[in-house]
């Protein structure tokens, strides 16, 4: 069993799949799933299969694009004002102290929070400890993998694609 490690209350993680890097997080230990500020999520049918559509939030640094996932689910799950609503779910990579973790995030509306993501229990147990005295902890273990001053994309998960927003139009 790996060593559990210390986290803060936020900190900055990247999500490779979606091509998003240096992301503010909060840690949120009362929170069950984590969860992900998105816009404009929708269900298309394409042919036999069933799309989830869906933005990131470019305000804070996320690509500029849409992205479509085939593997989802719907789930129930309590907002911040503890009322029940039915969310969708998707698996994706987050990049923490250098360790890759594949994790759910649910898709939600966060627009009015400081933070686009939200790390839940799920992703924190077992693997931190939090410490909310402590912020971005994760500092010393990034690694800033960059070409001509952009970051570079690798591993892009195949369950995950990716439209520019403007060809969604």
């Amino acid at each position: 069993m790996n060593p559990v490690q210390i986290i803060g209350a936020t900190d900055v993680v990247d999500l490779p799949d979606l091509g998003w890097y240096n992301v503010p997080v909060r840690v949120d230990s009362g929170a069950t799933t984590s969860s992900i500020h998105c816009s404009y999520i929708r269900l298309i049918k394409e042919g036999e299969k069933q799309l989830l559509r869906f933005n990131l939030d470019t305000k804070k640094g996320a690509p500029k694009q849409s992205f479509a996932v085939t593997d989802f689910k719907e789930r129930i799950v309590r907002n911040s004002s503890g009322k029940e609503e039915l969310r969708y779910v998707i698996k994706t990579r987050i990049t923490i102290f250098g360790k890759s973790i594949r994790t759910e995030f649910s898709l939600a509306n966060r627009r009015k929070m400081r933070y686009p993501i939200l790390l839940g229990r799920k992703l924190l147990k077992g693997r931190f400890i939090v410490d909310v005295a402590q912020k971005d902890l994760s500092a010393s273990h990034r690694s800033n993998k960059k070409i001509d001053g952009k970051k570079i994309k690798t591993n892009i998960d195949p369950g995950i694609s990716n439209i520019p927003i403007q060809d969604q139009l």
